[in-house]
């Protein structure tokens, strides 16, 4: 039986995961062009999936299509670069890894100060409480790493984006997938160091209390003394 008579949603990921990847590495290279019988025989899969494949990617601002010319393969500048399959891509590339990596880090360096100033003023009293419960949960972890694989990763994520989704902007809020790829990157692929908080449970802990405390110059401060640590601690072992 041929992958054609399967379902096609995974058949759809599986062809969009792999173009979208070889694209992102330059295997697939800028300019190059290709029909949807290609996918169809690469794949082995029906015009039907090879169809919603391309306009996925073309969504994506990744390729162009034409019945003169086929499938065009489009540059960098032209990507939805905050959409979350492209940066999944990237950061799993080796030859483009580091560049996202800096460009998310340069990204949260802009926004996420800005955000904890905000959340000083703006956050609820619930929002308030949790982030100072996960500030505590961070330096719990600290102290004692958890048993439970990945714990500590998921907390400084929920911790952060928390914070985002606390300044009250709904555009800093929507932003928090892309922002927070920077942790789970180096976490998963590129740091060699793999705790994510790193020595700076305390300036959680102090910025946690700033937003409980509606304080804002030093909320906005100590978000920027914990992204300055964070890059500090990257270029040691870069």
């Amino acid at each position: 039986m041929t992958s054609t008579s399967e379902s096609p949603t995974p058949l759809l990921n599986t062809v969009l995961d792999e173009i979208g990847a070889e694209i992102v590495s330059g295997t697939i290279e800028t300019g190059q062009r290709f029909t949807l019988r290609d996918i169809c025989v690469r794949f082995d899969i029906s015009r039907t999936v090879a169809r919603e494949a391309m306009r996925a990617l073309e969504q994506l601002g990744m390729v162009s299509s034409s019945r003169r010319v086929g499938i065009t393969v489009l540059p960098l500048s032209e990507w939805s670069v905050f959409d979350q399959s492209i940066i999944d891509w990237r950061l799993a590339c080796e030859a483009s890894q580091k560049k996202q990596l800096n460009s998310l880090n340069q990204l949260r360096l802009a926004i996420e100060p800005i955000a904890a100033r905000m959340a000083a003023t703006e956050a609820t009293e619930e929002e308030r409480e949790e982030i100072l419960e996960l500030a505590k949960r961070l330096h719990e972890l600290e102290m004692k790493p958890s048993r439970r694989v990945g714990e500590e990763l998921a907390t400084d994520l929920r911790f952060h984006s928390m914070v985002l989704h606390a300044s009250g902007n709904e555009m800093f809020a929507a932003l928090t997938p892309s922002l927070l790829s920077m942790l789970k990157g180096k976490s998963v692929f590129g740091s060699e160091k793999r705790n994510p908080i790193a020595g700076t449970a305390h300036l959680h802990q102090e910025l946690a209390r700033a937003i409980a405390e509606q304080r804002p110059d030093d909320a906005e401060n100590i978000a920027q003394a914990i992204l300055d640590e964070a890059r500090a601690s990257a270029g040691a072992k870069a």
